[in-house]
């Protein structure tokens, strides 16, 4: 494998998390019984530019295709960060109704909406095609293509180019990060701006991110197994790709979690990857008052135990594993 940056041989392992499926892979209830294929899940650092990569064992338009499960507005926390983001980006830019904003991998407008609402000239661009299609029943303009520098060229030649272009959690996505950055220039007014929001690899070393890197520290199993034998019930909250990745690497399956409550209609109904644990609306949390809830997707826990207050009615209590695990 060669450096996807500065196409270096690469020799170093940074990180080896065997196989899994691909985490946003979600299953209807006939695929239960077919076969399922698991990727290599192994990170590399290049030694020259150390950049931590992954192969592309299975390619981009296979991924982000019409059956692809996340959809961006079903969390209120994530919505608010958008809003507040395009109140001070316009402030910041004097952006107006004579602008263009373009955001890449746009999803399902949770972010153009306050665009779109403020009058400014928006354009998304999104692979996934349901998600794009939500997109255009909101009103937002929404081509579904890969972004690169063929679409940056058609898009400064057809349209006018942007004076914002945002990428929220897209550039760790994208095989062909030069391909993808080139098109950023040429897509660009000149004293335009761009924005990229991702995760950071310090952060997720120093905060054992267990959902991208395993560390020797969590025993989650032993948990698990222990509240079993106590009798006790166990439920997650939010069928996150981080959630996969989590019960994947652990071999967590629907023997040791009843069920993953999730706020998105588009996997209600649907099962986990690989663990084949269903994947539920809230409702269940309700009717079946569980002793535990394991919140997921960790970034968003202050929401999701305010939203889910009411277990502790009955004793309930709030687990998240990342950084530490921890029983809140």
């Amino acid at each position: 494998m060669k450096c996807r940056f500065c196409n270096n041989q690469l020799t170093h392992e940074f990180i080896d998390l065997v196989n899994a499926p691909p985490s946003n892979s979600f299953l209807t209830k006939e695929q239960l019984n077919e076969p399922e294929v698991f990727y290599p899940l192994k990170l590399m650092v290049c030694e020259k530019c150390r950049l931590v990569q992954i192969d592309e064992y299975k390619k981009s338009d296979d991924i982000f295709n019409k059956d692809y499960a996340y959809f961006s507005s079903y969390s209120k926390s994530w919505l608010d960060h958008a809003r507040k983001y395009a109140d001070m980006i316009t402030g910041s830019l004097e952006l107006n109704a004579e602008s263009h904003v373009i955001e890449i991998g746009s999803n399902d407008g949770y972010l153009l909406q306050y665009f779109k609402g403020k009058q400014i000239p928006c354009l998304g661009i999104e692979p996934s095609a349901n998600t794009a299609q939500a997109a255009g029943e909101k009103g937002i303009e929404t081509l579904e293509e890969f972004f690169g520098v063929d679409l940056a060229e058609r898009l400064a030649r057809e349209r006018s180019k942007a004076d914002l272009i945002i990428g929220n959690n897209v550039l760790a996505h994208v095989p062909d990060i030069n391909d993808f950055v080139s098109g950023l220039k040429i897509a660009l007014k000149p004293g335009g701006v761009v924005t990229m929001e991702f995760p950071h690899l310090m952060r997720l070393i120093e905060e054992n991110q267990f959902d991208t890197i395993y560390h020797e520290h969590f025993s989650y199993l032993s948990f698990l197994i222990e509240q079993k034998k106590q009798g006790n019930k166990v439920a997650a909250y939010g069928a996150a790709a981080k959630g996969n990745t989590l019960f994947n690497y652990c071999g967590i399956k629907k023997d040791l979690i009843s069920f993953v409550v999730d706020a998105s209609p588009h996997k209600q109904g649907m099962f986990m990857p690989a663990s084949h644990i269903p994947v539920v609306s809230e409702k269940n949390i309700k009717e079946t008052r569980p002793d535990f809830v394991i919140i997921l997707p960790w970034n968003i826990k202050d929401e999701i135990t305010e939203q889910l207050s009411y277990i502790r009615e009955w004793g309930g209590k709030f687990v998240v594993a990342v950084p530490d695990l921890k029983i809140v």
